[in-house]
This record gives structure tokens, sequence and C-alpha cells, in this order.
């Protein structure tokens, strides 16, 4: 007997969508979905999709040829549960998954969601209820391939606390935004707990993620270019809630609308990431143009730069342009340790090495300004400098035709 089937109703049926040009490729996986998966249906539902009825209940070795993957599962089934569950998380941002569970309830259908599912339906589904979540998920990987050619997102990881990232992508915003042709540039404070960067900016009426969420409706949606109050500089700000939020707050989906309205309105978006790795920050950094890790010169430090390397390999993410920041370094290696043997322990070079300069960065910091309106000519503004000419579109473009 089957864990799920397909209800077939015969006389309620929605109205076929209209025919989209995107060819999306959906496998089914037969082993949940019943002795008999509604395919002909779907095929002539969607006669733009391409759907194909798979033998197991995940392909291991091709699930990266699909957009979409429907899967059947049962809740009752705690290693079944768990083994899709990991599956999920590890193909967020880069797979479609959506799961026909049986016994299921609210606890386990929003760890599949959080865990990145674009959705989850009860088993068994009817053909109705099928058809409005496969358009409502079309609709969706639509709205993110016109995107896929507009602004650029740059996400900063952290090699732990304190390596100063969050003055890094500041600065780095307000040097891109001062640059000729830049058409908008935005800092997207997602550390929801611990987040600064508008008061580094001294932008105190900042539009925060907290009201975003609480405004309801489609995030992708949002006038972002409007909306949000920007820096002297031109730099939008996307601040952190002003009051602490669980980081489980945030979803993959949210991301994605998110993404996709910050594409849309602004020509580079960085984003500040938090130190936690959660199935939505995974979900951000698959859609990341560039990756810019940042670390400082200290034993501890190089360890956490060893993890995060080793997590973004394990995720598949390793692929990504990354950036290997060294910040905060002091002259004479004051810390004890040598740039060289910090490379050969982390078994990569550094791409940017930022000097030591507290005084001149605290004083920006206070100020809301940028290092050159405290003092021009600085290491430290060179630095930094060198780290934007890295973040430009251009420098992008050129990495994308390159192949890396």
């Amino acid at each position: 007997m089957s864990l799920l089937h397909f209800g077939r109703p015969k006389t309620v049926a929605p109205p076929p969508p209209p025919e989209r040009p995107t060819a999306w490729r959906v496998g089914l996986c037969g082993a949940g979905l019943g002795a008999d998966p509604p395919l002909a249906m779907l095929s002539a539902m969607f006669p733009a999709v391409t759907f194909r009825l798979l033998d197991g209940a995940w392909p291991e070795r091709a699930a990266h040829t699909f957009d979409l993957l429907i899967v059947g599962l049962d809740a009752g089934d705690p290693a079944e549960m768990e083994k899709m569950t990991q599956r999920i998380a590890a193909c967020a941002g880069r797979i479609e998954v959506l799961a026909a569970m049986r016994g299921a309830d609210i606890e386990t259908t929003r760890r599949l969601l959080h865990q990145g599912a674009a959705d989850v339906l009860p088993a068994p589904v009817s053909d109705t209820t099928l058809a409005i979540a496969l358009e409502r998920i079309f609709c969706r990987l639509d709205t993110g391939r016109a995107h896929k050619r507009s602004g650029q997102i740059i996400s900063l990881l952290k090699a732990g606390g304190g390596v100063g990232a969050t003055s890094l992508a500041a600065q780095a915003a307000v040097m891109l935004a001062g640059r000729p042709g830049m058409a908008g540039v935005c800092l997207a404070d997602l550390d929801v707990q611990m987040g600064a960067a508008a008061l580094y900016l001294d932008v105190g009426d900042a539009v925060t993620v907290g009201q975003v969420l609480a405004a309801g409706g489609a995030v992708e949606e949002m006038p972002f270019s409007s909306s949000l109050p920007t820096h002297r500089s031109g730099v939008a700000v996307l601040g952190a809630p002003q009051e602490m939020m669980p980081v489980e707050a945030l979803s993959p989906a949210l991301v994605d609308g998110l993404l996709a309205a910050l594409r849309r309105d602004f020509e580079t978006t960085l984003v500040d990431l938090p130190t936690v790795w959660t199935a939505w920050t995974n979900r951000l950094l698959r859609q990341s143009q560039r990756i810019v890790l940042v670390t400082r010169l200290s034993v501890p430090h190089v360890h956490l730069v060893r993890r995060q390397l080793h997590m973004l390999a394990a995720q598949r993410l390793d692929d990504l342009p990354l950036t290997l920041v060294c910040n905060q370094v002091e002259p004479d290696s004051a810390s004890g340790l040598s740039l060289k043997a910090a490379e050969q322990a982390i078994g990569r070079t550094f791409d940017l090495v930022i000097p030591e300069d507290r005084k001149l960065m605290h004083q920006a910091i206070n100020q809301g300004v940028a290092l050159g309106a405290v003092r021009r000519g600085s290491k430290l503004e060179a630095a930094i400098g060198r780290l934007t000419e890295t973040l430009s579109p251009a420098s992008t473009l050129a990495l994308a035709q390159a192949g890396r």
C-alpha cells in the first residue's frame, strides 16, 4: 500500500495557466506519490513544463538536472523525515522541493519550510490544490529568472564575531556609491540580533527587516528604492531590527522575495549576515554573486575560517567567487601570528589584507561618514578601496565571463 496518493475530483479544476516560455524541469519522485501520480494531468495543464516520473524517493545523482522536485513523505517515519529534511536543506537555493506529506502537522510542516521547501501539502493532494501550488512556484521561478541579470548580491560572511565585517561593509558601500555610473547601492543588515550597520552610517530612521516582515504582503513587490532612507553618500540602508528577533523569523521564501526586490532596485547590494548558518542564510549565499569572508589574524579566527570554508564546500557553495579578507592587521605581526603562517594553516592565501587603524575607523563610525571625510589618503582607506574594486559590477561581470 503506497504512502501517498493524489485524489481526483471530477468536477472542479482550475483553469489552465497561461503558457510561459520557460521550460521548467519537474521530477515526480514516484516512490512516495502512490501508484498513479498525475503525470498526464500535470503535462496537460502546464504544457510548457517538462514533467518526468522518477523511480526512487529522491534522484541522488540527477537532482541537479531538475528545477523542481515533487516528493512524497510520511510524517510518521522519523528516519525518512530526517533524511528528506537534510536533502531539502542541501539543495536550498538550487532546486525547489514541493513535499506531499501524509500525516502532516504544523510542527513538521514548519520544519520543512524553514529548511527550504517551496511548499508542503497534506496528502492525499487533489489536482486543484497541486495545480495552484505549482502555479505559485512557477511564477516565483519566472520572477527569479527575470531578475537574474539585474543587480548583484554580495554577502559578507564572518569568521566569528568581532572581525569588523560591518565596518568594512559600510565603508565599501559608501565607496561603491561614489563610483561613476553606479545605479544604486544598498547595505542590507540581516544580522537580525546584533546588526548595527545603520548606526555605522548614522541612518537613524532606517527601515528595518522587522518592519518589512510586519508590513505583510509580497516582499518582492515592495519599492525599496523609494522607501529606504539613504546615507549622504547615496547608500540606501535596510537596517537590522531595533529589538532582537529570532533568526528563524526569516525564511528561504522571504529571502527569495527580498533578493528579487533588491536586485530590481539596486545595482549592488551588500548583505551583512549573522555568524550562524540557517536555511535562509544558505539560500541567500546560493543566490549571491560573490561571498566576502572576513577574519582577523589570530589562531582562533584562523580555525574559524577553516570551518567556514569547509561548510561552504559541504554545502556545495565553494564554486562561488570568494574574497578572503584579513582585517585589522597590525604592523609587525603584533598578534604573534604571521600572515604566512595563517595562510598555510588555512590552505589558501588572503585576497586582501586590511591594516589596523582603529582610531580612524572609530572616528568614521561615530560620525557616520566615509573614512576620507575624517582623514584622506590613509592606508586603511586605500585598502578598502581595493576591496571595493573587487566588488564592482564590472569585476563581477569579468569573473562571470571567465567562468569563475
